[in-house]
């Protein structure tokens, strides 16, 4: 069965758009006030994306390996078997992105938000990596 992965590619081109417009070298330029609500959004646009991203995988792996398989597993061991699977390269960045996920609900702190507003284009980059993955092996 072939997953619909509309919701998933919509999400990943709102986080690009918002990259886009949080561009370092544009953002600086801008009153503190206005970078502020704009990396708020690129972190609101993350924290959606990489949501759908573990959802995604789980659904793969249960559609295509066993439905039984990602049914109360660590994050670790879902992005183990995903890159078992070769939906995604590299665990330790994906719990990084676990992490910086989980910090989201911090991001009044100032160094918080900065790191996780970072970590979102590194992300993006990955989270579309997936998204090609899943594509590809979506039948």
């Amino acid at each position: 069965m072939k997953l619909d992965l509309t919701s998933f590619s919509k999400a990943i081109g709102s986080l690009e758009r918002a990259l886009t417009v949080a561009d370092p070298d544009k953002l600086i330029t801008l009153p503190v006030g206005m970078q502020e609500v704009i990396r708020a959004g690129v972190i609101q646009n993350f924290k959606f994306t990489y949501e759908l991203c573990w959802k995604f995988i789980k659904r793969w792996l249960e559609t295509n390996l066993s439905p039984m398989i990602a049914d109360g597993v660590t994050r670790r061991e879902l992005f183990r078997l995903a890159a078992e699977n070769r939906l995604i390269e590299d665990v330790e960045q994906w719990m990084r992105y676990h992490d910086a996920r989980n910090r989201t609900s911090h991001t009044y702190e100032p160094e918080t938000a900065q790191d996780i507003y970072a970590e979102a284009f590194n992300f993006a980059e990955d989270a579309a990596r997936l998204l090609k993955a899943l594509e590809t092996r979506n039948d």
